[in-house]
């Protein structure tokens, strides 16, 4: 498992959130984990 800090953009906001995921998976998907977090975390 690795920790990654990703910065994702959602409606013109850029947001920093950590992401833990497998090595084996791809920057699409620790990017798409990291989207998912931050729309749960923070009302839009």
């Amino acid at each position: 498992m690795y920790k990654y800090i990703i910065n994702v953009t959602v409606k013109g906001k850029i947001y920093q959130t950590n992401v833990i995921a497998n090595k084996n998976n791809s920057e699409k998907e620790v990017y798409q984990i990291a989207k998912e977090q931050v729309l749960k975390q923070w009302p839009h």
